[in-house]
């Protein structure tokens, strides 16, 4: 089993995406790339800590690759977008992929020049090292299932629906 991080704006909208995939374990939505320990998310969603909402995917390489992973990503953002995801703006909510290894940075960097290269446009996706990631409290936990009718009013709301 692998594990791959994703900064996709909002933690609650990119997490089915992944949740339902054959291969993929579990999706946790929680924090990466501040410096504050054991954030919260009101804290985070204030732009005071230097995270980003995240998603953890622990996966099976195996029957999905980590190539795979992040083209589903790059499908359920808009990688032009550096102020943050559809109606959700500050830094908390900007692009980035945590790599564990060379393989996942350089497979990243790859990608996101030939998307720059097809579209001719500046990609906003962060390409960082993974230090550490923090668990968001449970209520953000698999939110499209707890909430489905707050999660549609959301998507249609964001302009993640036509996404």
């Amino acid at each position: 089993m692998k594990t791959a991080y994703f900064a996709g704006g909002c933690f609650w909208c990119i997490t089915p995406t992944f949740k339902e995939m054959e291969g993929v374990f579990d999706v946790t939505s929680g924090y990466c790339g501040g410096n504050q320990e054991n954030p919260t998310y009101s804290e985070v969603k204030s732009q005071k800590t230097g995270h980003r909402e995240t998603i953890k995917i622990e996966y099976d390489p195996e029957k999905v690759s980590f190539k795979e992973l992040f083209e589903i990503f790059i499908d359920s953002v808009d990688p032009f977008d550096g102020e943050g995801q559809f109606i959700d703006r500050g830094y908390s909510y900007t692009l980035a992929i945590y790599y564990n290894d060379i393989i996942e940075k350089e497979t990243a960097e790859k990608m996101i020049s030939k998307l720059e290269e097809n579209f001719a446009k500046k990609v906003w996706i962060s390409v960082e090292p993974f230090e550490k990631f923090y668990t968001a409290e449970e209520e953000h936990q698999n939110y499209y299932l707890k909430h489905p009718e707050e999660f549609e009013k959301e998507l249609i709301e964001s302009g993640r629906k036509q996404k």
